[in-house]
């Protein structure tokens, strides 16, 4: 799935394109990926609409329009956002969900091939009331140390999962959690109470330069996402341990380990360097996990 770094390329592609201009025409092929709205309600709040402006928040892209709605839209694994300034081919067309003109041949598309995405219409309450039940932005200018501790406080959970959970942290998902912990040298099952103080500010920085640089390569691409141009992001060749279990560590060597404990969420990790917290016996069984 998309997460915070895919989601701010599209959004900082799209968004001198899209606002100022009005939208006409709206067209959605599809129902199945509305959120609490229908059909209806959203050709009506986006015929005629101004955007007025584009964020992101989290793992969604925030357009807002003139009628005081905002449309939502969390692309899921294979969910793309694109203007068009050319007639779509026959294969592109097929798995168009959501389409409107913005004048000048161009086109406004939402395609999902899977339809695995979520699109929601929200007036200013409803988004008010939806974006408190997430939690603080990692990269925002006054988001520090104290407030990444008091975002986790509390917790049991593996230290990953806890990242990963967006009303605590939003928009880290499971690809730059992995980095993230492998940069702070933080072993990924170890409970949020036992991550000491000098650890915590590890994975703050590391959090924060991982979504940073992973922002500048445009995201990662494996198989569905692509920019708001229409391109592959670069980042998948800067990544250390995603998707490499089982080859060697490119800090010291040791070969990678593998596993679906935490959450039923792959996780791939150096049983060697990031043995933070980690007894003895721990380590044996981590060194243990691919065999």
């Amino acid at each position: 799935m998309p997460e915070l770094p895919e989601v701010e390329t599209i959004v900082r592609q799209l968004a001198p394109r899209l606002v100022g201009r009005r939208l006409s025409t709206p067209r959605l092929h599809q129902t199945d990926i509305l959120y609490h709205t229908t059909r209806r309600r959203v050709i009506r709040a986006l015929s005629g609409a101004r955007v007025t402006g584009m964020t992101r928040r989290a793992k969604h892209a925030v357009i807002e329009l003139s009628s005081g709605f905002r449309l939502v839209v969390q692309p899921g694994m294979t969910g793309s956002l694109l203007v068009y300034d050319r007639p779509l081919s026959p294969e592109e067309r097929r798995y168009v969900v959501l389409e409107a003109s913005l004048g000048r041949k161009e086109t406004l598309v939402y395609r999902d091939v899977r339809r695995l995405g979520t699109l929601l219409l929200l007036d200013d309450n409803a988004w008010r009331a939806y974006s408190a039940r997430i939690g603080p932005e990692p990269l925002a200018d006054d988001f520090g140390l104290e407030q990444f501790v008091d975002a986790l406080s509390g917790s049991r959970q593996a230290v990953k999962k806890a990242i990963m959970d967006q009303r605590r942290l939003a928009g880290v998902g499971n690809i730059y959690a992995n980095e993230a912990l492998f940069l702070a040298r933080i072993d990924p099952s170890l409970p949020v109470n036992r991550v000491d103080r000098m650890a915590a500010a590890r994975l703050y920085r590391a959090i924060r330069q991982i979504l940073g640089s992973a922002i500048r390569a445009q995201g990662t691409t494996f198989r569905d996402y692509r920019t708001g141009t229409g391109k592959k992001g670069s980042f998948q060749f800067s990544l250390k341990v995603y998707g490499r279990e089982g080859e060697p560590c490119r800090r010291c060597g040791a070969r990678l380990a593998f596993t679906h404990a935490i959450d039923a969420r792959a996780t791939t990790f150096c049983w060697k360097c990031q043995a933070v917290g980690r007894t003895d016996g721990q380590t044996d069984r981590k060194r243990g996990a691919t065999r």
